[in-house]
């Protein structure tokens, strides 16, 4: 039976942290183009939780169908954020203090926002798939959590086509690499960065509603613990490496399952504090990171 037990965390790390790949993803494509660290990110997908929750009870669309809508809202709110806030850090001395400071800020007036008009009851989506479980042997996986990783996959292969096989893709793991080097072969950087936040704060709306569909309830009070595991994926894998955010999506997922099935909930995120630890010890730069990043 304790075989049977760690094949089930496995397996439910190996889906959870694919999920939260896409909040390491998000927030590793932000800092790479941008070197803002975007400290508001947990608010942006309690967000994006908020707006399917709505827009099922509103117009009755379910969270499937609310996804793409979610995301075009999200890109267009980060695209406007970039102009209005984000392209102001820039011309700061040290835009990575600048922006921890200031997003820290926006987290916490987020946090706020949602709290007084959406109170601190929480909420769950209204939605059920048949069956509502798989069994496989003793191993049983929710249905819900094989369509979010069945989504999470589709996501991560078009985000990787975008990256690798189109232009304004490769030009952003271009700046990424050496910012002022693209600049200079005349690629619009402006455009590119404000594309950037808004494909990170689209990311993140639809994080929100994959989060929503698997776990039972989210509340305006979850936001930091997103962030929290965010900056623990970007430091396994390594900042400004968005196929790190992966691989540090995939450990801290197994790691914090297993540890689930072999202690209790409080012991998970410290193990996945000292697996942070332990990769920042032996490998400062994360396991994809580069040396240098400037």
């Amino acid at each position: 039976m304790t075989a049977d037990l760690l094949l089930q965390g496995l397996i439910n790390g190996l889906i959870l942290g694919l999920i939260y790949s896409l909040i390491g993803l998000s927030l590793n494509i932000i800092f790479g183009v941008l070197r803002v660290v975007n400290f508001a990110h947990g608010e942006f997908i309690i967000l994006g939780a908020y707006a399917a929750y709505f827009l099922q009870r509103l117009l009755g669309l379910s969270p499937f169908l609310a996804m793409p809508v979610i995301f075009v809202m999200f890109a267009l709110i980060g695209w406007a954020l970039y102009f209005v806030l984000v392209k102001r850090l820039a011309r700061s001395d040290d835009p990575e203090t600048a922006s921890l400071l200031v997003m820290f800020g926006l987290s916490i007036t987020l946090g706020a926002l949602m709290l007084f008009f959406f109170e601190a009851d929480a909420r769950s989506l209204d939605y059920m798939l048949e069956p509502p479980f798989l069994m496989f042997g003793n191993i049983v996986i929710p249905t819900t959590r094989l369509v979010a990783l069945a989504i999470t996959l589709v996501i991560t292969g078009i985000t990787a086509w975008f990256l690798y096989r189109t232009f304004p893709g490769k030009a952003l793991r271009a700046v990424i690499m050496n910012r002022s080097a693209v600049a200079t072969v005349g690629i619009d950087v402006e455009k590119l960065s404000a594309m950037t936040f808004g494909i990170g704060l689209g990311f993140a709306g639809v994080t929100g509603v994959l989060l929503a569909m698997i776990f039972p309830a989210f509340s305006p009070f979850a936001g930091a613990d997103y962030t929290l595991i965010g900056f623990i994926i970007i430091v396994l894998g390594g900042l400004g490496h968005p196929i790190g955010a992966l691989v540090g999506g995939l450990l801290f997922g197994v790691t914090e399952q297993v540890t689930v099935v072999l202690a209790d909930n409080s012991v998970a995120l410290l193990v996945g504090f000292a697996l942070m630890i332990a990769v920042i010890f032996f490998r400062p730069s994360g396991l994809f990171g580069r040396q240098q990043l400037r």
